[in-house]
């Protein structure tokens, strides 16, 4: 399964979602995608098995990918403080890869009805979905 982790401005969720994926699933081939090189470093540095940065590696990358991973404003165009670029959130939105959202309040959006949890948590939460994901494949 081609897992895409895509994380903006410090790269923290990204860092913590491709760190965790790794140890839960080792085997899985995780490439992460920043819109910046500081995000692009610490999902690296997490273990992320193949790295790029910007919009044209946003593009490219939702193209061949099986799960794409990311907080929910990789879906909206000017959030994450303008990061996430048009062009960038209708290459996730039109993916035909399955997408595990995680979401933050903090997208220039408010998202009703979730509670207010932990990154931790919230981490945790998507790598149960990611495996469920994965059995499914098998």
């Amino acid at each position: 399964m081609n897992i895409l982790v895509i994380d903006a401005q410090g790269g923290g969720l990204g860092k913590q979602l491709v760190g965790a994926i790794k140890n839960s699933f080792p085997e899985q081939i995780i490439t992460a995608v920043g819109t910046n090189t500081v995000a692009t470093s610490a999902m690296l540095k997490a273990g992320a098995d193949f790295a790029a940065t910007g919009e044209n590696a946003v593009l490219v990358n939702t193209r061949s990918a099986d799960l794409i991973i990311g907080p929910i404003g990789i879906i909206i165009a000017d959030s994450l403080l303008g990061e996430v670029t048009p062009a960038m959130a209708l290459a996730v939105s039109q993916s035909q890869a399955q997408k595990i959202l995680i979401p933050f309040n903090n997208c220039s959006s408010i998202i009703v009805g979730v509670g207010d949890l932990s990154m931790g948590k919230l981490v945790e939460q998507a790598v149960i979905e990611v495996n469920n994901i994965i059995s499914k494949t098998k």
